[in-house]
């Protein structure tokens, strides 16, 4: 008999220290509530320090593939484009994105030709993924009911984790795509659907008394986009030859570790917002 072997990190089936991880989640949610409910503006600062983060731990990915995002650029559009998009809405928004792409292209001209396109590309997309999605994040807590959105929007997305978790766990035995996320089945995608469906019906008729199956419209439609944000994320990680984003989150890994369903969601709520109840200003 050999040595005894340590003991493992205690792991899930999906494989995350659970505990960790609900205890990061349950901390994050706490502080998003306070922010929302009590200091309204005070969850733009969140959201803010929170891409800080995200724009930190995608930087850092990149440079270890020799690629140099033009950070300067990226940060400063991470402080202001959520900003003011919040207070000035889409317009502010694209135009923000837009100077801070034209930033990050003549800042990098300084370091020469030799992987310019690639440098500049990494910085666009930098910028677009998190800075330009959190504006719409901004836009949505703009409006008069803005935290109860915010709200159902991360309620919706939660709901994608819990359902495609607890199905894939018990049911799931089809991976959807091996080489890139091996834990996800298409098991786990029905969970998510069928309780991002219900979830969104109850919160469309309970906080926005509008009709249940525009609730469940939004539910299922962000299942994908959720779904999508997570094999994305797992592809850039692999792609970039990296376990974990980072580590700040325990249990997560990084920012963009337990963001990357959220990310995508923060466009595709604004939009079904707009579209089923209005732009919610007046």
């Amino acid at each position: 008999m050999g040595d005894p072997q340590p003991a493992a990190e205690p792991a899930s089936r999906a494989g995350r220290n659970l505990p960790a991880a609900i205890a990061s989640g349950v901390a994050l949610g706490i502080v998003v509530v306070l922010s929302l409910f009590f200091v309204k503006w005070l969850f733009i600062v969140v959201v803010i320090g929170t891409m800080l983060v995200a724009v930190y731990e995608v930087i850092n990915a990149f440079a270890h593939n020799g690629i140099r995002v033009a950070r300067t650029p990226a940060y400063a559009a991470t402080l202001a484009v959520p900003a003011l998009a919040y207070v000035w809405g889409p317009v502010a928004l694209i135009a923000a994105t837009g100077v801070a792409i034209l930033a990050a292209m003549i800042w990098r001209i300084r370091r020469g030709y030799e992987g310019y396109v690639r440098d500049v590309t990494a910085s666009v997309f930098t910028i677009v993924y998190l800075p330009f999605m959190a504006g719409f994040l901004a836009m949505t807590l703009a409006a008069d009911n803005g935290p109860q959105r915010v709200v159902v929007f991360i309620l919706l997305t939660i709901s994608n984790d819990i359902g495609g978790y607890a199905a894939g766990v018990l049911f799931g035995k089809h991976p959807i795509a091996p080489q890139i996320s091996p834990k996800k089945s298409w098991e786990g995608l029905v969970g998510s659907l069928l309780l991002q469906g219900v979830v969104g019906a109850l919160c469309w008729v309970f906080l926005f008394d509008a009709p249940w199956w525009q609730g469940v419209i939004a539910g299922l439609v962000m299942t994908v986009t959720a779904t999508a944000g997570d094999f994305a994320e797992s592809a850039i990680k692999r792609d970039l030859g990296v376990k974990d984003m980072g580590t700040f989150l325990p249990g997560h890994g990084g920012m963009m570790d337990r963001f990357d369903s959220l990310i995508p969601n923060a466009f595709t709520s604004w939009a079904l917002f707009t579209l089923f109840l209005g732009s919610g200003t007046g």
